[in-house]
This record gives C-alpha cells, structure tokens and sequence, in this order.
C-alpha cells in the first residue's frame, strides 16, 4: 500500500476526506471528481496565455480538491524527503520537479516543437511527477490543450493504453529517442473545437487510475537511493539548460 504520509490506518488513502481505505473505492471517488470538474480544468487552462507551473499545479487542485486536501501541492510541499518509483522508474527528486514541468510547458507551448516532440512533452510531465496522485490525469489535460493550441489532437481513443505506457516507460528510461514521439504521433489528428475537449477526454479508457501504484522507495538523505538518483539520471543523459525560475516571470494571463 502506497502510504507516504505513514497514517493510512487513521486518514485512510492518501488523506482523502472520507478517510476511506479501500483503494479501489477511493479510485471510483478520484474519477468522479476528474469528471467532474474536467470543464472548469479545461477552461481555466483556457483563460491563461501562457501556461505556467502554477497553472499546471492549479489544474490539479481543480480536479481533485473534492477528495485530497493536499490537491495542487507538488511533492515538494508534500513528501520534500521522499524518494517515489512506480515499477522500474525513479521520478525525479522533489526538488527538480519545477524545472522538469516547466521544461515540458516551455516545449510545449512552441507550435513547432509541440507539433513534432509531442512525446518529449508529455515524457517531461510524466518524470517530473508531480503529485502523489492524478499525475496523468492532469498532464492529459494540460497536454490535450497545448496540443490544441499547436492545431492539432491526439485521438487517444485509438490508442493502446498498454503500449502507451511501454512508450512512455522507455521515453522516461532514455529520453531524446523519440520513441514516445512516435508512438503519438501516428495518432495525430485535427484540432478539435475547445467545447469538445473535454468529452473527448472523459471517454478515453484506462483513465481510473487502477494501473500499478506509486512506492516510497526510501528516504532522500540515504546515500544508496542517492547513488540511484545519479545512477538513473547519468542513464536518462537529459539536459534542461535554459530553466528560469518562471515565478520571475510576469502573469501574462488573458
């Protein structure tokens, strides 16, 4: 059982309001707050000009503040010393999580990098992991919309979620391979309507989050998960060198 915050037995399931235990009953609730509140996610994204990582945190407080109180909390605020992994992957340590989602929305929000590293995107967001859960649901979301913006979609429906998740894998194990990129980009299609989105998105399959769960893989000050940090991220050979702190930046929202 994923615990991070070590009080499963008293506030259930990641804190979640109910403080229920059953995951499977938890997942239903998270889904229904996804559908939910999709619209206003969408339509927040929408009212910004230029997408941010406050925005993407934001994105995620929408979604899921019905169940979790710490919706819209990185695993800065959340787990700072907390080492996370989900299979094989080690996500990136809390202190990196800004420049990695900001590196993706930077990327992103260039038409001609979204239009053919769409898979880099989404492989940025992904290993940056923000929150202790709903990750892919609120990259989904905040990647359908740079898609838009960029003139064109994902028919996601057409996809494999199983190979999917073994592109996004080896996109997170060797990034800058392209892999991912090819795996999205035959499913590249038109532009849809903003007011469509987000049906489009609650009928994707596989979005209930049931897939393996997150796992503390230890604490951040242990020298061997340290030496698995440098180890992993010597092997990933991804270079972000032009982050800025975005929170210098201006609020361009519209």
């Amino acid at each position: 059982m994923f615990d991070p915050f070590g009080d499963y037995k008293t506030e259930g399931y990641l804190q979640n309001h109910e403080k229920q235990m059953d995951i499977v009953s938890v997942k239903k609730l998270e889904h229904d707050c996804f559908e939910a509140n999709i619209e206003d996610a969408i339509n927040y994204l929408l009212s910004k000009k230029t997408i941010k990582y406050k925005d993407f945190l934001m994105v995620h407080k929408i979604l899921f503040s019905d169940i979790y109180p710490w919706a819209g909390q990185d695993r800065l605020q959340t787990t700072p010393s907390l080492a996370i992994s989900k299979g094989n992957i080690l996500f990136c340590h809390p202190f990196e999580i800004e420049k990695y989602i900001s590196e993706g929305l930077k990327l992103g929000q260039n038409k001609q990098i979204m239009n053919k590293r769409p898979g880099e995107v989404m492989g940025l967001f992904a290993y940056g992991h923000c929150f202790l859960d709903g990750n892919g649901r609120t990259m989904l979301i905040v990647h359908s919309v740079l898609c838009q913006r960029a003139d064109f979609s994902i028919s996601w429906n057409l996809s494999n979620k199983s190979d999917y998740l073994n592109a996004l894998t080896h996109e997170l194990d060797r990034p800058n391979h392209g892999l991912l990129d090819s795996y999205l980009l035959q499913y590249k299609s038109d532009k849809l309507d903003f007011n469509k989105l987000h049906k489009k998105i609650t009928n994707i399959k596989g979005l209930d989050g049931l897939d393996n769960e997150n796992k503390v893989e230890g604490d951040l000050n242990d020298p061997e998960i340290q030496k698995r940090y440098q180890e992993y991220e010597k092997q990933r050979d991804y270079k972000i060198t032009s982050y800025s702190d975005p929170s210098n930046d201006s609020d361009l929202g519209m």
